[in-house]
């Protein structure tokens, strides 16, 4: 029987080459470990945040997720439930669909959980309201809804949505980093640095790697991505032991040239033992009675629209840069990638840390050269591995993470010129869903506005009849997506 690495004597390739198809879509295991290691360190950040975002946010009755007491007591439970989801649904993207797509905690949509929904019931009755929104799409997913909703969207309008994802994750990258910042006064939404002008060390970590990453990129280095992150994390660790500079945000103190999140330092340890008391915390119609039957129909829809309509975007973008994608627009094995986006959806609300979801982060690892689901099983491995290891993890800084976001939103660019931008009743829509994701720091409403827009130019121009009814459908939606607030206002819930 032959191992998992015994090469057939007839073609010479080994059992995981074949499985994954590696050599045939031009890759190597080489680039797919590294591609899954990049993919780690430039989404890892969640392991952290998530429980920031989460973990102190209270619930209609004034309790804190996984039992905490409002003190931190309860971010390593989350941190851990955090890591064991995205690790193994990560996994299960690289084995079942083998595609080069990682999956964790959906920010955005954990905000809204943490601040819209918990504070209406209690934490256990709002992941069950993940868990049913995540069921749910698993429905449309193999009743094969999903898919046609898909096929029925206008391919440029689908190359609008990667290039607006570009720009989105390249925006991600400049505020992590500091580069970019809100403005204090509010005279104008945003500004470069602090007042107007770069300042700190950590802000120079991450112009240092910015400059790093593209001269080993247009440098043809092989592991550019990889190699900068190192180098840049050292940096940083040598400067923050000169310099003492400490974390942005400290208790009640802000430091505006501290680092974002991370202070990267070398722990006191290695390994801690993680605790898992979020896992199962969770109530399936519970909210139901906390808020009635339209209250959490309402929010179940708002959850579901914009998981929906992400992992969309972020597999055919993903597709895209890795040239993965067929004639009609679709990468290999949609079905399976949206069944275990899905699956990963109802697995974040079963494990108390919120729907997971695909990570357009997972660029950062096409960029390296990641072309096959083994870049993900190495990510996902990765994830399980920082239960125990979280101590490294906070040896990487953000700042020399992000730059790699950076250069993949300019790759991701490229694909404007697809887009026949003479004739308007696609390059409106087009513009506004390549602007608007960046704009309000979301895919969802990006995507949304180019629909509406889409059908609108066309009824406009007498051309109802080209739609297709699907998009009718859809458009519609999101329609009632945008008008969620005042509708709930009228219905006074």
């Amino acid at each position: 029987m032959p191992t998992a690495t015994s090469a057939d004597p007839r073609t010479g390739s080994s059992t995981i080459d074949r499985y994954f198809k590696i050599t045939e879509r031009g890759s190597s295991i080489g680039r797919e470990v590294r591609g899954g290691v990049v993919t780690f360190f430039t989404m890892a950040y969640i392991v952290v945040l998530n429980p920031l975002i989460l973990g102190f946010a209270k619930d209609v009755n004034g309790d804190f997720l996984g039992g905490g007491a409002g003190d931190g007591s309860n971010l390593p439970a989350i941190a851990a439930g955090t890591a064991l989801v995205a690790g193994l649904l990560t996994i299960l993207m690289g084995v079942v669909a083998n595609f080069p797509l990682a999956l964790a905690t959906g920010l955005g949509l954990n905000a809204f959980v943490a601040f819209a929904v918990a504070s209406q019931m209690t934490w256990a009755d709002a992941m069950g309201l993940v868990v049913l929104e995540g069921l749910i799409i698993l429905v449309l997913v193999l009743t094969g809804f999903r898919q046609a909703v898909f096929h029925a969207v206008p391919k440029q309008l689908k190359v609008a949505i990667s290039v607006g994802i570009g720009l989105f994750i390249a925006l991600i990258g400049f505020v992590d980093a500091g580069f970019v910042r809100r403005t204090a006064s509010g005279t104008v939404p945003v500004q470069l640095g602090v007042d107007g002008f770069l300042g700190g060390w950590p802000t120079f970590v991450f112009v240092a790697g910015l400059v790093l990453i593209v001269v080993l990129w247009v440098r043809k280095v092989r592991g550019a991505i990889l190699i900068a992150i190192a180098a840049t994390t050292v940096l940083a660790i040598v400067i923050e032991a000169i310099a003492k500079i400490g974390p942005m945000v400290m208790g009640d103190k802000v430091n505006p040239t501290g680092w974002g999140l991370i202070v990267p330092t070398l722990p006191d340890d290695i390994i801690d033992t993680p605790s898992f008391s979020t896992v199962g915390q969770f109530s399936l119609l519970g909210s139901f009675q906390s808020v009635g039957i339209v209250s959490a129909a309402l929010l179940i829809f708002t959850l579901m629209l914009a998981d929906f309509f992400d992992t969309m975007g972020t597999m055919t973008a993903i597709g895209h840069e890795a040239d993965l994608l067929d004639e009609d627009g679709l990468p290999p094995h949609t079905d399976r990638i949206l069944v275990v986006d899905s699956l990963a959806a109802a697995a974040g609300g079963a494990a108390g840390v919120s729907s997971n979801t695909s990570y357009i982060e997972s660029a950062s690892g096409v960029g390296e050269g990641a072309r096959t689901g083994l870049a993900s099983v190495v990510t996902g491995l990765l994830f399980l591995l920082s239960m125990v290891f979280a101590p490294l993890i906070k040896v990487v800084p953000s700042e020399a993470a992000v730059p790699a976001l950076v250069l993949v939103g300019f790759l991701m660019m490229q694909q404007v010129k697809e887009i026949d931008w003479d004739d308007v009743e696609i390059a409106i829509p087009a513009f506004l869903t390549i602007v608007l994701m960046p704009f309000t720091y979301s895919i969802t409403a990006g995507i949304g506005a180019g629909f509406v827009a889409y059908v609108l130019i066309k009824v406009v121009r007498g051309k109802a009849a080209a739609i297709h009814p699907l998009m009718w459908l859809v458009a519609g939606l999101f329609v009632l997506y945008f008008a969620i607030d005042p509708i709930k206002t009228a219905l006074g819930v």
